[in-house]
């Protein structure tokens, strides 16, 4: 079997989504690159998450043609393709249409910066691509390489997070980047954390945005000093 320690880490991080309330039914999907062979990981189209396990996970090049696996890859694997070929730093896919976050998208809307701990993950909004149609297939992709390479960005959150993490894809959902699966799933986690404090708070009033240097301070302590390096 190809890739098993990649397959066993798409797997798993797929397995996240339901866990963590990010979607129901078969909707949504994790990917993952290796970065030697340039192959992608991805969730078989349509297969209930209780069903799944490494072995069904589906092997692809980078053109979309199937290296291993019996099952259909993702409906959304092109997309994931056209990510993946426009930023080579990224090693990990996730999307959703967690309720929270996608209401956002729905309007078109950015997440502001409210929380502190939007601050710590992100260092600025979460930005929202146009509206892309599912014909051309690359659209999505396109859309979302759109923002993903944006450049007007504070330089201390580029120096750490070299391209744009989280997307809200207008009339649609969420997307998360990462230079691993599970680094792009516990983006996917945290905006629809964000997403759900900042509906509640908006429903009682008008939060207070952070100003631009403590959203600096929130986000290089987080990045720079916490946890164990």
């Amino acid at each position: 079997m190809l890739l098993p320690k990649l397959r066993k880490e798409v797997y798993e991080m797929n397995m996240e989504l339901p866990k963590n309330d990010l979607v129901v039914m078969t909707s949504g999907n994790v990917s993952g690159r290796d970065f030697e062979t340039g192959y992608i990981v991805i969730k078989p189209s349509g297969v209930k998450y209780e069903d799944l396990t490494p072995e069904k996970m589906v092997v692809v090049d980078i053109e979309g043609n199937i290296v291993e696996g019996d099952l259909k890859p993702s409906v959304d694997t092109l997309s994931h393709l056209v990510v993946y070929k426009g930023r080579k730093d990224i090693g990990g896919i996730v999307h959703t249409h967690s309720p929270y976050a996608t209401s956002f998208a729905l309007l078109g809307k950015p997440i502001p910066v409210y929380l502190t701990s939007h601050a710590d993950y992100f260092g600025e909004e979460i930005p929202v691509a146009r509206y892309a149609s599912p014909l051309p297939l690359e659209d999505v992709g396109n859309a979302l390489l759109e923002v993903i390479n944006k450049e007007d960005r504070p330089e201390w959150v580029k120096k750490h997070l070299p391209f744009v993490p989280a997307v809200l894809l207008k009339n649609h959902g969420v997307f998360t980047f990462g230079r691993t699966p599970s680094e792009a799933l516990k983006y996917a986690v945290m905006v629809e954390e964000i997403a759900k404090t900042c509906y509640l708070a908006l429903t009682m009033g008008k939060p207070d945005l952070l100003p631009k240097e403590e959203v600096e301070k929130w986000f290089k302590r987080f990045h720079e000093v916490y946890g164990q390096k």
